[in-house]
């Protein structure tokens, strides 16, 4: 264990909340700190990447295909005359924040307000303003269909279908997940992991989907998810673009984001993964840390 490569972070992270940090290099763990113990804390938006991966594997097990269109699943839910812009939205869509809604959708401070029950209906019902596949708007709508088309069709939770798929075969214990008002995993959050349940993640990532000599995930859907999709038009590490459900990030790196400071980081040209949980507000910061005092460390 490399117990200086943390200390300028350490000394620089100090207020900001930082619970855990993992850092991986060459398949081994090299470095970690605690400051708070290591427990299964809500990964947020992280939790998207999970679903990008699920979907990855239903794709690769013929469940569906990115071209695919939304309504050929959920014709039920659509409005009685869909617009020619809902008719037109796809799965690839679903995963790139690129739906055409001109705001986000059943976003953390929506959801235990809303009065319709059936969120498959209420976002299908909301205008899709902007041609789908053309303008990023970050949204939670977006991933949590792509979630429940899995579990439509695999006929079980998202746990349950990504349990001997994925989480199994990383040693994650079964987690918990949020779910909607009718018992669907919410795609977009909610998941409950701890720190190296998300450094294990990203070594996955890194490894291009093999772990223990078996392909978990194709090599192909690896590259794809993990390369920019759709410009952001954002400031320094959300304006590197965005691929599907996955952050791109400085130095050609990505990652697992969510809110208050969740990651899982890949750094390829490192062969590296740092895993981080934190409760702070101001995300940035953490991540200007890691560059200014652990990227040239490494």
């Amino acid at each position: 264990m490399n117990t200086k490569l943390l200390r300028p972070f350490i000394e620089s992270a100090e207020n900001l909340r930082i619970t855990n940090i993992i850092i991986y290099q060459n398949g081994e763990r090299i470095a970690e700190h605690h400051w708070d113990e290591e427990i299964r804390r809500n990964q947020y938006s992280a939790s998207k990447s999970f679903t990008a991966t699920a979907v990855g594997i239903a794709i690769s097990e013929g469940m569906f295909s990115l071209e695919d269109k939304v309504l050929k699943y959920f014709e039920q839910d659509a409005p009685k005359n869909p617009s020619e812009n809902l008719k037109n939205l796809t799965v690839r869509d679903l995963l790139t924040m690129s739906i055409g809604h001109d705001k986000g959708y059943l976003m953390g401070g929506e959801r235990p307000f809303l009065s319709e029950l059936n969120w498959v209906k209420y976002v299908l019902n909301q205008k899709i303003v902007y041609v789908p596949g053309e303008t990023f708007v970050y949204n939670n709508a977006g991933p949590y269909l792509a979630g429940v088309l899995i579990q439509k069709l695999a006929k079980c939770d998202l746990v349950e279908y990504l349990m001997p798929r994925l989480f199994e075969p990383l040693g994650i214990i079964r987690p918990t997940w949020e779910t909607d008002p009718q018992g669907l995993t919410f795609g977009a959050g909610g998941l409950m992991l701890t720190v190296s349940d998300m450094a294990k993640f990203g070594q996955l990532y890194l490894q291009e989907g093999t772990w223990n000599g078996k392909q978990l995930i194709s090599k192909q859907w690896v590259y794809e998810a993990t390369k920019k999709q759709m410009d952001t038009h954002w400031k320094k590490d959300v304006g590197e673009g965005y691929g599907y459900l996955f952050w791109r990030g400085r130095h050609d790196s990505f990652r697992a984001d969510g809110k208050y400071g969740q990651y899982s980081i890949v750094l390829k040209d490192k062969n590296a993964v740092i895993a981080v949980n934190a409760e702070c507000r101001e995300q940035q910061k953490i991540l200007d840390c890691i560059w200014d005092k652990v990227y040239d460390l490494l």
